[in-house]
């Protein structure tokens, strides 16, 4: 893209309601705009990165078996009355009628509507297990949204549904989301730890969130240090070996991290001191196992190999992909700018033209940008006349990972030179050098 035909408001100062790093940085670099409070408009640079964040979520969805679907936003409040949901949810629960004065409501969740497309199309344990799961705008009516997309009361979100015959099938199916979780925030340049948390209005005995440590994240955490250097990597995960699947779980659980909610004195005493860190955590995610708590009142029942009628076993799992875009900038920026890790940037590198105009540069411009499309990637082409100083504050601001600045004197030695954002350290290597630099980078960054 060049930066001449992009759409790209960038504002010069601070805007005085952003709060925190990243709804600052988001206005700045013309990501969003606020509608009105908690309701934002996504602008062509958030919508990639909204766009990358889904992509990466869809296929490690698909990695682990797990089939998508799409659901309205608005949804029958009958369905809600059914489960019992309705009545207890409370005010974050936007309820409206339509002209026929049926009652009705914005999406907080999906838990009923899910179970009523399961209990009119499986009706035999041969069926199962079955995962279905959207990504899907989402309302709750906050009573202080704020933090920009950290706490809006609408947000873009991946909630999957697992439908299970026994409890050992249902606990498999959350052991399966959390290996899968964990990748998906591994390959956004995230390390998100698993907490065992509270079910809130969900429901069920097991749940964990996932956090990313930042100093404005809203929950107070506890946890050994230890847990911090846990990666899964590109390890081999078979999804229906169960041992395996279990076998990370526990490698992930069995270090001490908890919210305060389900905080324990005593076992974080047991740590050795040296190791023992209290922080905060932004949620980007959870999981559930409630076995039948909805499928029992609403009637969601297989028949068994032995003919008898049972509810399933029934999870949730959600991804807060809006939000996450927010938790990516507080745990990766510095006082420039946004940061963006390969994984999720909205452009894979910025090429900065010098001298706007001169016949050598712009045709060394024009070549690398070229060559770069060639070979699939996706850069940020710098084409203004702007000054140097303003086109590299810029480039700073937006956080692409790695720049490409061109200017007449390099090239008189037929040299460019290629910028890491995140550490800033530079390097001057011909154009074709730096081409092939950037295609070796994002080779591990699919």
């Amino acid at each position: 893209m060049r930066l001449s035909r992009y759409f790209l408001p960038v504002l010069k100062e601070n805007p005085a309601e952003a709060q925190i790093v990243s709804h600052r940085y988001m206005l700045r670099a013309g990501m969003i705009k606020q509608q009105a409070a908690g309701i934002y408009s996504w602008l062509p640079m958030g919508l990639k990165v909204l766009r990358r964040i889904e992509q990466i979520v869809h296929e490690e969805q698909a990695r682990a078996g797990h089939i998508p679907v799409l659901m309205p936003t608005m949804q029958p409040a009958d369905l809600w009355r059914e489960s019992g949901r309705y009545d207890d949810y409370g005010a974050e629960m936007l309820r409206i009628k339509d002209r026929h004065e049926r009652d009705m409501l914005f999406g907080p969740t999906n838990e009923e509507m899910i179970t009523d497309i399961f209990r009119a199309n499986v009706s035999s344990y041969k069926q199962l297990p079955l995962t279905l799961y959207q990504i899907q705008w989402k309302f709750r009516d906050e009573v202080r949204p704020r933090f920009g997309v950290m706490r809006g009361r609408e947000f873009l979100m991946k909630d999957g549904y697992t439908f299970d015959l026994t409890v050992e099938d249902g606990l498999h199916a959350y052991n399966r989301h959390m290996v899968a979780y964990l990748r998906t925030y591994e390959r956004m340049g995230l390390t998100a730890i698993p907490m065992r948390a509270d079910s809130g209005p969900i429901g069920g005995d097991d749940t964990h969130e996932f956090l990313v440590l930042a100093s404005t994240g809203e929950s107070e955490v506890f946890y050994d240090q230890q847990v911090t250097e846990l990666k899964l990597g590109d390890r081999a995960v078979d999804f229906d070996d169960r041992a395996q699947v279990k076998g990370i779980c526990d490698e992930f659980t069995t270090v001490y991290a908890r919210t305060d909610e389900t905080h324990d004195a005593a076992l974080f005493d047991q740590i050795p001191e040296e190791r023992r860190r209290v922080g905060r955590g932004i949620e980007v995610g959870q999981i559930f196992f409630f076995g039948t708590k909805y499928s029992e009142p609403m009637g969601a029942v297989v028949v068994t190999d032995k003919g008898e009628r049972v509810p399933v076993q029934m999870g949730s799992h959600g991804i807060g992909v809006s939000r996450l875009l927010g938790a990516i900038i507080e745990a990766s920026h510095d006082d420039k700018g946004i940061i963006w890790p390969e994984g999720v940037t909205p452009f894979q590198a910025g090429i900065v033209n010098l001298k706007q105009g001169d016949s050598a540069t712009d045709s060394a411009c024009e070549a690398l940008y070229a060559a770069l499309t060639a070979k699939g990637l996706e850069p940020l082409y710098d084409d203004t006349d702007e000054r140097a100083g303003a086109k590299f504050a810029k480039m700073d601001l937006i956080g692409l990972p790695w720049r490409i600045t061109v200017g007449p004197r390099g090239l008189a030695q037929n040299k460019v030179e290629l910028t890491c954002r995140r550490t800033g350290e530079s390097e001057e290597m011909s154009p074709e050098a730096a081409v092939a630099r950037l295609v070796e980078i994002y080779a591990a960054h699919p």
